[in-house]
């Protein structure tokens, strides 16, 4: 009984280091301590679990913790910035494919788990198992190596997910009502294997511009299997871990959602990222390229810069150069700030990250609402490898599918400055009409080039 007592109390403590924990990191400076709180929370209950007395075969879980630890950091030490969107959806899907594990686990326990105990058995399976199809088709449209990124839609689409899923609750009533069923076995593989097709035909239909939105989705799936795993196993705080993971998924999304305009209900269902049907407005206009010499220029008479980042700063890994560029700015007097929208990049916070990663300081990096109203004043907005955020037509063209999306109203700076490879399009595969403005002014190549060819700019002028 004492031993009990002690770990629903170290339970409670975790649960407190855990909400803590998710506080701290609402705030760049608090986050990694918030990590590391959270993190020694789970420690502690992990450590205190294997104390119970029906615990058995710790050699197995020790492998088994020694062998996922040794993957973890290789994964985590070898991939790159450019990549952490993709594994974010991969960890996730691992998240979902333990719980269908534990439900898997606790199906075989030779008891009778009742109506209740059948129902939270397969809740924890197909989330679990929605989750991990639907992370892993995630992960493939974000590296685009074995799938496209764009959606794919097919005829009959919604009507063959409908079957899926009438199929998964079928199997799911007749296993929960008889758990020792000898059938059970079959209805338990019926229901995995549509959940399993679920998550596949939920996440092919959107598209990699909206990839953000699914990323924080897929996180509360893997929150919500973790919680119902709790219920599974009988372990409280496996349901508060869960439910917390859950909820602050729940909330991202619907961020996400807001700041793309998307509709909640479509997210769930797997039904957004289909094109829109119409034409689009026609973009004319005449691109006016600059060297680096004459952006140099530019910028080195502006009063105030604000550098909007994207992917493609992600990709050619500039952020260490945007911090030089920056520093040679505020030499010069130059007020420099960085304008963040919340789903650019391949992940919410992608692109504060890369920044933070190169020492840029926080205070400096403004979200989309509170820098919008000022771009007015703004002497030069520099666009480093960012499209579809800064793309006008998302206000005016309601035939383009970025109608409606909030973007940062780059256009109204006196000049902008667009750093592209070439005049290829975004993510939403749709013109940007920003690049022909006539005070638009493209600077062609790789982002790290370019950005170091102006730092010496800087540089040979003092």
């Amino acid at each position: 009984m004492a031993l009990t007592n002690l770990i629903n109390l170290v339970y409670i403590l975790s649960a407190v280091t855990f909400i803590l924990g998710f506080k701290m990191i609402s705030s760049p400076e608090s986050a990694q301590r918030g990590n590391l709180i959270s993190g020694l929370g789970m420690a502690t209950a992990i450590i205190v679990t294997l104390m119970l007395p029906d615990i058995e075969r710790f050699q197995f879980i020790f492998m088994g913790a020694a062998v996922g630890a040794a993957i973890g950091l290789f994964f985590a030490y070898r991939t790159p910035m450019t990549g952490m969107p993709q594994m974010v959806g991969l960890l996730n899907g691992f998240g979902g494919l333990a719980s269908w594990f534990v439900a898997l686990a606790e199906f075989e326990s030779p008891r009778d788990q009742g109506l209740f105990g059948g129902s939270v058995l397969w809740l924890a399976a197909i989330i679990g198992a929605v989750t991990f199809s639907g992370s892993i088709i995630a992960w493939a449209k974000l590296d685009e190596k074995f799938i496209s990124g764009k959606p794919i839609m097919y005829k009959g689409q919604q009507i063959v997910t409908l079957v899926v899923m009438l199929g998964m609750l079928a199997c799911g009533i007749m296993f929960a009502k008889d758990t020792l069923d000898p059938n059970a076995l079959y209805y338990f593989g019926g229901f995995s294997l549509f959940a399993f097709i679920l998550g596949i035909l939920l996440t092919i239909p959107i598209g990699g511009a909206d990839m953000p939105v699914v990323i924080c989705l897929l996180n509360s799936y893997s929150g919500m299997a973790a919680c119902a795993s709790g219920f599974v196993v009988g372990n409280t705080l496996l349901v508060v871990a869960g439910a917390l993971v859950g909820a602050s998924g729940i909330i991202l999304t619907l961020i996400m959602c807001k700041a793309m305009n998307r509709s909640v209900a479509n997210v769930f269902l797997g039904g957004f990222g289909a094109p829109v049907t119409g034409t689009a407005m026609e973009v004319s206009g005449e691109i006016k390229p600059i060297k680096p010499d004459e952006a140099y220029l530019v910028l080195e008479a502006a009063q105030s810069v604000v550098i909007v980042p994207g992917y493609g700063m992600a990709v050619s890994q500039a952020q260490h150069a945007v911090r030089e560029l920056t520093e040679q700015l505020e030499k010069n007097g130059t007020e420099v700030r960085f304008a963040i929208h919340p789903v650019a990049g391949r992940m919410p916070g992608h692109m504060n990250v890369l920044l933070a990663e190169a020492n840029i300081s926080y205070d400096a990096m403004v979200e989309m609402d509170a820098i919008n109203p000022t771009m007015e004043t703004v002497d030069v907005c520099m666009i480093i490898g960012a499209n579809d955020v800064v793309n006008p037509a998302a206000r005016v063209d309601k035939m383009s599918p970025l109608y409606g999306m909030p973007i940062i109203n780059a256009d109204y700076a006196k000049t902008v400055i667009i750093m592209k490879r070439s005049m290829g399009k975004g993510f939403a595969g749709v013109e940007n009409p920003l690049f022909f403005n006539n005070n638009s002014r493209m600077l062609f190549g790789d982002a790290k080039a370019s950005l170091q060819a102006l730092v010496s700019e800087f540089k040979g002028g003092n």
